[in-house]
């Protein structure tokens, strides 16, 4: 079974054995606005966490992405690059950003559980 974890730049990422899927909150989805252009990395980039790994322009502002975790992008979710108003329909579903392979999966342990995010966003 999946365990989602976030982290206090409003992104969330599921969890199932060593692979994550990663995306932006609903909560960050409603403060960006309408969606009009995601930049996102290709499949078998590396990273770790902190750093840029994509953006999201709405019609109010542009927000960096940052990785979570460490990791290696094993997918992006390239229909949204097409369609990037799909972002503001589920992003915590179908929206995602990026499945990537976990690298230091220790790392988990310093993000925020449901309750922690919920906290966070009062």
């Amino acid at each position: 079974m999946p365990t989602t974890y976030y982290t206090d730049d409003h992104e969330w990422i599921e969890v199932e054995d060593d692979t994550a899927t990663i995306g932006i909150t609903k909560h960050a989805a409603e403060q960006l606005g309408e969606v009009v252009f995601i930049e996102l990395q290709p499949e078998g980039e590396t990273f770790v966490k902190g750093d840029e790994i994509g953006v999201v322009e709405s019609v109010k502002a542009a927000s960096d992405i940052f990785a979570p975790v460490t990791g290696e992008i094993v997918e992006a979710n390239a229909a949204l690059v097409e369609t990037p108003a799909e972002l503001n329909e589920d992003p915590e579903g179908n929206s995602w950003l990026y499945k990537i392979k976990l690298s230091d999966p220790g790392e988990l342990s310093e993000l925020l559980d449901a309750e922690g995010y919920a906290a966070l966003i009062g």
